[in-house]
């Protein structure tokens, strides 16, 4: 009904109501608000309909325009999406602000990691073992899951996974949620389109455990009750790196936190959903670093044939005919 939301505090915005929307209705209708014709129309008062103009107004969706020889002003209405720009960007600002902040403080105190003492049965212990078999890596994940008590987060990058890699890791996660573990995994946007993963997120979150995505992610990993995380190995294709050293898992869950706070809730989206735009701004950003094809879809986590199909309509909405081109004029389009 356009009141303030019970928080109360200076931030919030006004409540749009039923007469806000039909009020705006009508001014984008016809172009600007006359008064008298708008509360007969409505069938609303004209206290009404002036409440109605001040919550419109507070949000950014009416806004006075000079018309005429005379430059009388006149309400008129302002698209959505530029009226929610205009009204966030502070607010936006500021939570960027105050994320920023969070993420020095934990920073700074997990300094603090190497002074604390984690009693005997963390001394003697290597802070970081190379494991260059994938049958000793899948041991040790396992073992790993069978001791977690509190909290696993998990990177997923690269896109889709393989069926049967989802189905052995949905009876290891679902034992762990029975168990009281709590389970975050971050995938990439381009999961969102493959029925296998859609299949295992819905039973995996029905069970009780957290799944968001974004554009790109920062790389593999698996953390443990944030005391133990596994990495790939850098030389070793199917080996792995097991870290012990509280600073540097505390250093890397951090880095899980803030690409947590930046991704979407896991949802199976159509063609047109806000991810496959994030994708496509993304594609026309490497294109604008002069990166290859197969570099673009490795970093995207999608075939190389996907990947090629979506520079091609990235190339198509730049009004490119090259890759150099299509650089040039995304370079452009950044810097404007």
């Amino acid at each position: 009904m356009g009141e303030l939301s019970a928080a109360g505090a200076p931030g919030d915005f006004p409540v749009l109501g039923e007469s806000e929307t039909r009020v705006f209705q009508w001014v984008a209708q016809r172009g600007h608000l006359v008064r008298q014709e708008a509360a007969a129309d409505l069938g609303i008062s004209a206290q009404r309909l002036e409440q109605a103009v001040s919550v419109l107004r507070r949000l950014h969706l009416l806004r006075s325009m000079p018309t005429g020889a005379s430059g009388e002003l006149r309400l008129t209405a302002v698209p959505p999406d530029r009226a929610a720009a205009s009204l966030l960007a502070p607010t936006e600002a500021e939570l960027r602000c105050r994320l920023a902040e969070a993420e020095r403080v934990r920073a700074e105190i997990a300094l603090l990691a190497p002074l604390y003492d984690t009693g005997g049965g963390q001394r003697g212990r290597a802070p970081l073992d190379e494991i260059r078999e994938l049958d000793t890596v899948i041991d040790v994940i396992d073992k790993l899951t069978e001791s977690c008590r509190s909290e696993v987060l998990t990177c997923q990058p690269g896109g889709p996974r393989a069926p049967h890699l989802l189905s052995q890791a949905f009876d290891r996660d679902l034992a762990m949620i029975r168990r009281g573990v709590r389970m975050r995994t971050l995938y990439q946007h381009t999961s969102r389109r493959h029925q296998p993963t859609q299949e295992y997120v819905r039973r995996i979150t029905e069970a009780g455990a957290e799944v968001r995505t974004l554009t790109a992610l920062f790389g593999r990993m698996i953390a443990f009750d944030r005391s133990s995380v596994i990495i790939p190995h850098s030389d070793e294709y199917d080996g792995a790196v097991l870290i012990r050293d509280p600073s540097t898992v505390a250093y890397l869950c951090s880095v899980f936190d803030h690409s947590w706070t930046l991704g979407d809730p896991y949802a199976p989206g159509p063609r047109g959903d806000s991810a496959m735009d994030e994708i496509k701004q993304a594609i026309i950003r490497l294109l604008a670093e002069g990166m290859k094809d197969e570099m673009i879809a490795r970093r995207l986590g999608m075939s190389l044939r996907t990947c090629r199909k979506h520079i091609a309509e990235s190339m198509e909405t730049l009004g490119a005919s090259s890759r150099f081109q299509a650089g040039y004029l995304a370079r452009a389009r950044i810097s404007a």
